[in-house]
């Protein structure tokens, strides 16, 4: 797909505006009061668990969902009113949705058929997508004898090739393995980024939205709890569900106390973490940390400056490659470690009582 993605005409990407959506069935809100503005261009996604309202948000911008107040916009043209196949927009389905009995190319020229394109446009346009896509030798196949990768490919080159505003992509790597998935998702952000389309992706796993989105809108309980860059929401999250949603997070109960430059978050069972003095901290916070941000060290050692020493017992280990994930249960909670393995090194005993160093520079302070 990469290859033949440079050629791929660039077309003039639109903004994607959506104000006070709410959506129920019945009595079930499932859209609370959403508002998103999604930049021309931009590669975005929708991220959260299942149930949350991701794609119902995607279904009622495609307008196969209603809201009952609220609007969608493209490129400053009101859509909430018309019909899915009035509002150019291209949705890759989660199943594919190909006709079995199809070539690959009338499978892909199907949009164009029943949209009457003339006759003699259909057959280069046809090829111009299966190309952009890779299978610009596979037009003669049915889908049955293609590869899940490949069926994903068809499935979006029949979506690109009505040339539409918006491409809307629920889910669309699911149903392939780990490893196509991370050749799959690296070939659609070099595809969107040829077209330079406006593109929204449904997901609920944080790696695939991390590697290939520009900005991501974290959904829970038919609300979006944040919005922001991939980078941003890790290190920033706004709140305990973002924290533990996107990535790992170690979430330790205690207290903040004192005032001034004399703040600091007492631990539930010991340990102190200074509180930054310009740093905004609101009742009831919890103390948060990733697992890189913490060193598993012998109790006889001193704290390094920077880091403040808790104590806890190792309870589990994982081995991960590059690292080996330790469980540590502290009297906060039970936080995970990740130390850098290299050949050789020997792993830490189960049920050891260690010290676990919390660099104090990346200790985040998160409220519910």
């Amino acid at each position: 797909m990469t290859s033949t993605a440079a050629q791929a005409p660039r077309l003039e990407p639109v903004g994607i505006s959506i104000a006070g959506v709410n959506l129920s069935y019945g009595t079930t809100h499932v859209l609370k009061d959403v508002s998103l503005e999604i930049a021309p261009g931009e590669f975005f996604a929708f991220l959260g668990p299942s149930g949350c309202g991701k794609t119902t948000l995607l279904r009622l911008i495609a307008g196969f969902a209603q809201a009952q107040t609220g609007r969608v916009a493209i490129g400053g043209e009101d859509i909430s009113a018309l019909p899915p196949w009035k509002r150019d927009v291209g949705m890759v389905f989660q199943s594919y949705a190909l006709w079995p009995h199809m070539s690959v190319a009338r499978n892909v020229a199907f949009g164009l058929e029943e949209r009457r394109v003339p006759r003699a446009e259909i057959a280069p346009r046809v090829q111009e997508a299966l190309e952009l896509v890779g299978l610009g030798h596979l037009a003669d196949r049915r889908p049955s004898q293609l590869s899940g990768g490949q069926q994903q490919r068809v499935a979006l080159a029949r979506t690109i090739v009505v040339r539409p505003k918006v491409l809307l992509l629920d889910e669309p790597l699911s149903n392939l393995d780990a490893k196509l998935r991370v050749q799959v998702r690296r070939e659609l952000r070099d595809l969107q980024q040829s077209l330079r389309l406006t593109t929204i992706f449904v997901t609920h796993d944080q790696e695939e939205a991390n590697t290939i989105c520009d900005r991501i809108a974290v959904m829970n309980e038919g609300v979006i709890q944040q919005v922001g860059s991939p980078m941003d929401l890790y290190d920033r999250p706004a709140n305990l569900f973002v924290a533990g949603f996107l990535g790992t997070a170690n979430i330790l109960d205690g207290a903040a106390e004192g005032a001034g430059t004399e703040r600091a978050f007492r631990v539930t069972g010991g340990g102190i973490v200074p509180i930054p003095a310009a740093l905004a901290v609101p009742a009831g916070v919890k103390l948060v940390f990733r697992p890189q941000n913490a060193l598993i060290v012998p109790l006889a050692a001193p704290p390094a400056p920077g880091r403040t020493r808790l104590e806890g017992r190792l309870v589990h280990r994982e081995f991960l490659g590059a690292t080996i994930r330790y469980a540590v249960r502290l009297a906060a909670g039970e936080a995970l470690v990740d130390q850098p393995h290299h050949g050789g090194d020997d792993q830490l005993a189960i049920g050891a009582t260690v010290g676990v160093d919390l660099d104090t520079g990346k200790a985040l302070f998160v409220a519910a």
